[in-house]
């Protein structure tokens, strides 16, 4: 080959090089499987996602969604998922199975509000908390019929603490139904339970279809200071990949500051996710600047709401097996922060 023959292969190497890692573009793509959950405290990973942010900074998340946390913690016993949105309480219990996790941010905090309808939205307007409830029982001739997640997710544990803990009620002197995100959302518009301890956009989807629906608790007359849903992340991933989980958890909390300071720009994004583009944009704004969507990125600061949690869970009352040994690891946030 003479010289310049030999140029010319050059140079082609070279511009077919530059179109494979084009200027500023990581060479190295890290590819994440990613549990999530159609609601709205899932809200930063939707936003990084339709920003184009987590594909900018080299992460390819293959997102795979699910009605409900106790769902995501069946997934992840089958040894399916890398990360994780849901909620602190299935983390607990995930941990509580001996599957090694780690919650590497926060996401929202106070989250579940109760959210009645027809005749039992009434009685609240008449009666307060555990009178309404009884009143009801006693007129009706039947237990309130109070539908939320399954057992060992954050609303369903909320809406336990809230009934034995705030109202001093029996949990038999109502009828708890578990169930996944969209189906107790149609429970409720098809009149088929009276109530329901959940989060948005749920909420605020009933509201403007039911004029009679109300929320009829918020979360800090539920379990002050609630833990919501998180980041949480396999140990082994986490070694393996610590450095793309920093970058997530740096776009996470970008995120989170957008959800805070301006909803309007982080609307579109949730909305494509959480209802595939099929809710008015109204709705999802309303959604985002709701009382119980209170964005958080710090997974210091439910350290302890978390342990009043895992306590609670343990208890007689409810005996779910969780745990919060070796649960957090906050260092992950402190190096994003950087």
């Amino acid at each position: 080959m003479n010289l310049r023959k030999f140029r010319l292969a050059l140079s082609a190497i070279a511009m077919a090089l530059l179109i494979a890692f084009p200027a500023g573009k990581s060479r190295a793509e890290v590819t994440l499987e990613m549990a999530y959950m159609p609601i709205v405290p899932c809200s930063q990973l939707f936003v990084m996602q339709g920003m184009g942010w987590a594909k900018e900074a080299g992460l390819n998340l293959k997102l795979t969604r699910f009605p409900n946390g106790p769902a995501i913690v069946q997934a992840i016993a089958s040894g399916k998922m890398d990360m994780m949105c849901f909620g602190i309480g299935p983390a607990m219990v995930t941990r509580g199975k001996g599957i090694k996790l780690k919650v590497v941010a926060a996401g929202i905090v106070e989250q579940i509000a109760v959210i009645a309808q027809g005749e039992l939205a009434e009685y609240f307007q008449k009666y307060k908390g555990a009178e309404a409830l009884r009143q009801f029982a006693k007129d009706k001739g039947r237990k309130p019929k109070i539908a939320s997640f399954p057992k060992g997710s954050v609303p369903d544990t909320v809406t336990r603490h809230w009934l034995l803990e705030e109202l001093k009620m029996n949990l038999d002197e109502v009828e708890l139904i578990g169930m996944g995100a969209s189906r107790v959302q149609q429970a409720l518009l098809s009149r088929s339970v009276d109530a329901a301890g959940i989060l948005e956009p749920i909420l605020t989807i009933v509201e403007s279809k039911l004029k009679d629906a109300k929320v009829v608790a918020r979360a800090d007359e539920m379990m002050p200071n609630q833990p919501g849903s998180t980041v949480a992340v396999r140990e082994e991933v986490l070694a393996k990949h610590r450095d793309a989980i920093v970058k997530f958890v740096e776009l996470h909390i970008k995120a989170t500051e957008l959800l805070q300071k301006e909803p309007e720009k982080a609307a579109p994004h949730v909305k494509e996710f959480i209802s595939k583009g099929l809710l008015g944009d109204d709705i999802v704004l309303k959604a985002l600047k709701s009382p119980s969507s209170n964005f958080r990125a710090d997974p210091g600061g439910i350290q302890d709401s978390t342990k009043y949690m895992h306590d609670f869970q343990k208890s007689s009352k409810i005996k779910t097996n969780v745990s919060v040994d070796g649960l957090f690891d906050l260092s992950v946030f402190e190096d994003a922060k950087k």
